[in-house]
């Protein structure tokens, strides 16, 4: 997801954000700050605004989100920006997230924490390239999730990339398990068959 860090208030900008506490901010300030924008991320106890999104990446979380629903078990659901609670310093905001069912708590629900979480998937903005491709999977994996998904677009036609990872549950680090172009083939963690063609984009 695309976001500015933001470490301390600006008087120029005409903003009043509250001075940051000196450790920093905590999970619980990401729910009690007023006004914050929607879909604040907290990494590493710094806030993170959500900055303009390209359409590749709102049309590419709808492909994917239309194609995970399709084939999903009634054990999982599909969520889309959604707060994951890792520890009491971060809790991130990945574009679309699998979790368990069981998760669930109502419509009012704001956050899912780590363990409830089996997928997470980023895809990358200009501005969010360092993060989703550094900061924000080694946190999943530490924290437990067992499969990454990060998504980007190829340099030259733009088509779709999709490079799927699963946790080594001992060094709790993302091994690479495919590179795919036209079709996101996986059975992990379910049987998963979604066109993510050029072609298959253009049609939302």
């Amino acid at each position: 997801m695309g976001g500015t860090m933001i470490a301390e208030p600006s008087a120029e900008t005409g903003c009043h954000w509250p001075v940051p506490p000196q450790d920093g901010y905590t999970v619980d300030d990401l729910f009690t700050l007023p006004d914050l924008p929607p879909h604040t991320e907290l990494l590493d106890g710094s806030l993170v605004f959500v900055s303009p999104q390209r359409r590749f990446h709102s049309k590419m979380m709808q492909l994917l989100v239309n194609g995970l629903h399709a084939t999903a078990p009634g054990s999982f659901s599909v969520e889309r920006e959604m707060t994951v609670v890792l520890d009491r310093r971060n809790g991130p905001e990945p574009d679309i997230s699998i979790v368990r069912a069981e998760a669930l708590t109502g419509l009012d629900q704001t956050r899912f924490q780590a363990e409830d979480v089996v997928l997470a998937v980023e895809v990358v903005s200009p501005d969010s390239e360092a993060r989703d491709h550094d900061t924000k999977p080694r946190k999943y994996a530490a924290a437990g999730i067992p499969y990454f998904w990060l998504v980007e677009m190829a340099e030259g036609d733009q088509h779709p990339v999709v490079r799927t990872y699963e946790i080594d549950p001992v060094s709790r680090t993302y091994a690479l398990t495919g590179i795919h172009h036209d079709k996101l083939n996986v059975s992990v963690p379910y049987a998963i068959d979604i066109d993510i063609t050029l072609e298959a984009l253009k049609a939302l």
